[in-house]
C-alpha cells in the first residue's frame, strides 16, 4: 500500500507547493514510484509545475525522474450513492487509481479550507505543514498571549487535524505523523525567532507534532518553476558547479527528507 504524504496548511504563501515539488522530485530521484495530486483546483501551482516539467523535458529531449500527476476523475451526480459527497468520491477514486503503481502519493492541498483538503488530511500517513516563521502563521495552529510566550489553545487548522486523526483512529488506521516545517527562518538569533521556537516546542508537546527545519527564501526556487525544475535537476541540465546558495538549499532538502523519516527512504543525493 502506498504511503500517503499530505502537504497542508490553510494559509497561502507558506511554501506548500515548493515543498511538494522538491519532495516528489527527491523521492522519484531516489528510485521510489511517486504519484502526486494537486487539490488546489483553481490556482494549480503544483499542477503547473508538473506541466512545465513535462513541456521542458519534451523540448530539451530529457527524461528526468518525475512523479506521475494524477487528476481527479470527472463524475456526474447520478454516479453517486445517496448522501455521498462528489469530492469525497473523486478523491477516493484518484488515490485508488494511483496506489497500485506508487510507493508514495504526495497530495498538495490548497491554502484554504475545502472539502477536498479536509478529506485528504484524513488519508495522511505523514502530514507536512510548512509554516513561515511568523506569529501571523502560527496563529493558524494556536492562539498565544500578547507576548507570544504562552499558548492559549489550538486554532482552526489544528482542530481539523485533530478531527482527521479521530477519523483514522475510528477506521483502525495508523496515526498521522505530523511534521511542522519552519520555513523562511532568519539567519540571526532575533527575539521573534526565539519566541517562535519556544511556542512551537510547547504546542508540539500539547497537540502532538514534530518540528523540522524547512526551506529558507531562495531565488532559485522561483527561477526554476517556469521549467518545472528543482535544484536536484541542475546537473542534468548542464550546471556543472553549484553556487553556495544552491548547495545550502540542497542540504535543506536533504535535512527535510531525513526529518520526515519516511519508510525505506534515505537522503543519499
Amino acid at each position: 500500500m502506498a504511503h500517503i504524504i499530505v502537504v497542508g496548511n490553510e494559509k497561502g504563501g507558506a511554501g506548500k507547493s515548493t515543498v511538494s515539488m522538491h519532495l516528489v522530485t527527491a523521492l522519484a530521484r531516489l528510485g521510489h514510484r511517486t504519484s502526486a495530486l494537486d487539490l488546489d483546483l483553481r490556482q494549480r501551482s503544483f499542477g503547473r509545475y508538473a506541466d512545465n516539467r513535462a513541456r521542458f523535458m519534451t523540448k530539451e529531449g530529457l527524461d528526468l525522474p518525475s512523479a506521475r500527476l494524477v487528476g481527479l476523475p470527472e463524475l456526474s451526480t447520478d454516479q453517486l450513492k445517496p448522501g455521498e459527497n462528489i469530492y469525497d468520491r473523486r478523491l477516493a477514486m484518484a488515490v485508488a487509481s494511483a496506489e497500485p503503481e506508487s510507493d508514495f502519493i504526495v497530495i498538495d492541498c490548497p491554502g484554504s479550507h475545502t472539502r477536498l483538503s479536509q478529506v485528504a488530511h484524513s488519508l495522511a500517513d505523514t502530514l507536512v505543514t510548512p509554516l513561515n516563521d511568523s506569529f501571523i502563521d502560527f496563529d493558524l495552529l494556536a492562539h498565544t498571549d500578547a507576548d507570544g510566550l504562552r499558548v492559549l489553545g489550538p486554532s482552526v487548522y489544528s482542530e481539523m487535524v485533530w478531527n482527521a486523526r479521530q477519523l483514522r483512529a475510528q477506521a483502525g488506521l495508523r496515526a498521522i505523523d505530523w511534521v511542522v516545517l519552519r520555513n523562511r527562518v532568519g539567519a540571526q538569533q532575533m527575539v521573534n525567532k526565539e519566541k517562535m521556537g519556544r511556542a512551537l516546542d510547547a504546542l508540539a508537546k500539547r497537540i502532538g507534532f514534530r518540528v523540522a527545519p524547512g526551506f529558507n527564501e531562495r531565488v532559485i526556487f522561483r527561477e526554476l518553476f517556469p521549467r518545472g525544475l528543482t535544484l536536484l535537476d541542475l546537473k542534468d541540465i548542464g550546471v556543472k558547479q553549484l553556487n553556495i546558495s544552491n548547495i545550502a538549499a540542497r542540504q535543506e532538502l536533504r535535512d527535510l527528507i531525513k526529518a520526515l523519516n519516511l519508510p525505506g527512504v534515505t537522503a543519499n543525493f
